[in-house]
């Protein structure tokens, strides 16, 4: 695979994940109790044997960087390397910030160039899924094509936000329209009924962009040779004009993880009985950073549907279709129910703990007594006793305060906040 570098795109701002992503970029969000979103597209490309693998984000890139630099070390034979490419300025360009997706690796280009690859495959950074890159790769190269576009089945209304293609009898895209939306006729996109999947609403139709590519280098230089500041909207429909693009058809589980709901749905449930995502394969881990905690304790306390990170230590408490995260600490009679508790980044020694009392705020963690549910807990939050957070059935809108979100219907207390002692929410 040497012949490949891998990009995979961080995201901009990373608005519709806020505000998980106020303080860190979006690929550095915690998933899965243990790991970070970058984590999944990383393991992909490494289980395909590409580690030439370049990380391209603007905003917040300390958590990402501190997390790969920690986590991601190739020995020297293999010449494997991830490298972050944070936007910057220098004396050929004032305006360092990324406009778009293809913009970001435009202004990457040169760095990417210096490693002489043949072939530049592009990754989304906020994706759930397992897919062999491998075999995508080779397809690309079997079907003589100068771009290939990973594409998966999708409902009408899920088609409305993604770039929608057809593809003809050898599998060449002829037809691309990026977001549609709801009222848009795209009946000429509809794959027939021996294609499709499912019945009803829940019938899958559509041919739906991944925002996974392989270019050609010498086919990308070209592409970008351009104004076009994104593949999805401007790239790509104006490619199919001028190169072989084909369509790769990937048939299992992915998951677009960049919006609130979609990423606290995901990740309750890898918790579930049968979860759509297996985080047991062990011939396909997902990597991560390494960080040498004691195993989990669990004082007489009740899981259902649940895991839990390294070094908690949950007593008495009553956990339900949730995800506890390493280092969290629950005290005696709390209940969470449809919640990701983040964990935290350090443990509070005795004097911090006294100090923390001398001033009236909660140690971090959940306390005593405290009710949570269908909540995002971001982490080293401090929620205090007797709590009540997310208990009634009040339909809630999209809002900032002063320590919680609301997003989606979904409660997020933020990062390093504190809840006081009784507080309801």
């Amino acid at each position: 695979m040497s012949r490949i570098i891998c990009v995979i795109l961080g995201g901009g701002k990373g608005e519709r994940l806020f505000p998980l992503t106020k303080a860190r970029a979006k690929p550095a969000v915690p998933f899965g109790c243990r790991y970070r979103i970058v984590d999944i597209p990383l393991s992909n490309s490494i289980h395909a044997g590409i580690k030439q693998i370049f990380i391209v984000t603007q905003f917040n890139s300390d958590s990402l960087n501190n997390h790969v630099t920690s986590a991601y070390q190739f020995d020297a034979f293999s010449r494997g390397f991830v490298r972050i490419m944070a936007a910057k300025q220098s004396l050929d360009s004032f305006t360092g910030w990324f406009l778009g997706t293809a913009d970001s690796v435009r202004k990457n280009f040169n760095s990417f160039l210096a490693h002489e690859p043949e072939y530049v495959m592009i990754l989304s950074g906020d994706q759930l899924y397992r897919m062999d890159l491998g075999q995508f790769f080779d397809e690309h190269i079997e079907s003589k094509a100068e771009i290939s576009i990973a594409s998966t089945l999708v409902t009408r209304k899920a088609a409305s936000s993604f770039g929608i293609l057809s593809i003809d009898r050898k599998g060449f895209i002829n037809s691309f329209k990026e977001k549609p939306g709801p009222d848009a006729d795209i009946s000429e996109f509809k794959l027939t009924s021996d294609k499709s999947v499912g019945e009803g609403d829940n019938k899958k139709e559509y041919l739906a962009s991944m925002g996974i590519y392989i270019f050609n280098v010498n086919t990308l230089k070209k592409c970008l040779d351009s104004d076009f500041s994104d593949f999805g909207k401007e790239i790509i429909p104006d490619a199919l004009n001028r190169y072989r693009v084909k369509g790769y058809i990937y048939d299992g589980y992915w998951e677009d993880i960049g919006t609130i709901r979609s990423f606290y749905e995901a990740n309750l449930n890898l918790a579930s009985l049968y979860p759509y995502f297996n985080l047991y394969d062990e011939l396909s881990p997902i990597y991560s950073r390494r960080e040498e905690l004691p195993p989990s304790k669990i004082n007489t306390c009740t899981f259902r549907n649940t895991l839990a990170g390294e070094g908690s230590i949950i007593t008495d408490a009553f956990i339900t279709n949730s995800l506890i995260g390493i280092r969290t600490i629950i005290e005696s009679g709390a209940s969470l129910e449809n919640v990701y508790c983040m964990g935290a980044d350090r443990y509070e020694t005795d004097p911090q703990k006294n100090e923390n009392h001398e001033k009236g705020i909660p140690n971090i963690g959940i306390g005593a007594g405290s009710i949570i549910k269908n909540t995002i807990v971001d982490k080293d939050a401090r929620i205090g006793r007797h709590c009540r957070i997310g208990v009634d059935d009040i339909e809630r809108k999209d809002s900032d305060h002063n320590d919680y979100y609301v997003r989606d219907g979904i409660i997020i207390i933020g990062k390093n906040s504190t809840i006081a002692d009784g507080s309801v929410i």
